[in-house]
């Protein structure tokens, strides 16, 4: 049954209107929907909702992440309305300027791997932006 569903995302969030001025201000986005304690963001591909919670995520991993063409480019842009991407220095993961190159992808995706990039919201939520190497 879930193979056949559409995968959305769900994002916690502490104030609803705030969460809305970073997502716009920051990267660009405007809901296209909204409901009470709510906001629906629709990309090329996928969706994914805010919605306003008394908990919250830690932080600590990749919970929504966005293919990209260019990510360099994506990451320049970002940089320029001031979001902050994560710093990374571990064995096998090190980001210079903010990407990383991660070894090895999905064989339905092709490549040798991808180039990704970090950065969190203002709840603290961490998101990804990748670009596959050829």
């Amino acid at each position: 049954m879930l193979k056949d569903g559409q995968v959305a995302t769900r994002i916690p969030v502490q104030d609803l209107d705030r969460a809305r001025r970073f997502y716009a201000d920051k990267l660009g986005l405007e809901p296209s929907e909204e409901r009470p304690g709510g906001l629906l963001y629709r990309c090329a591909s996928g969706e994914f909702s805010l919605f306003e919670s008394a908990g919250s995520s830690p932080g600590t991993f990749t919970q929504m992440g966005w293919w990209v063409d260019d990510v360099e480019a994506t990451v320049a842009e970002l940089k320029a309305r001031g979001v902050a991407f994560e710093e990374v220095d571990l064995p096998g993961l090190r980001t210079v300027d903010g990407i990383a190159e991660v070894a090895g992808n999905y064989p339905s995706k092709g490549g040798k791997g991808e180039r990704a990039a970090w950065f969190r919201d203002v709840d603290g939520n961490m998101f990804g932006i990748g670009e596959p190497i050829a």
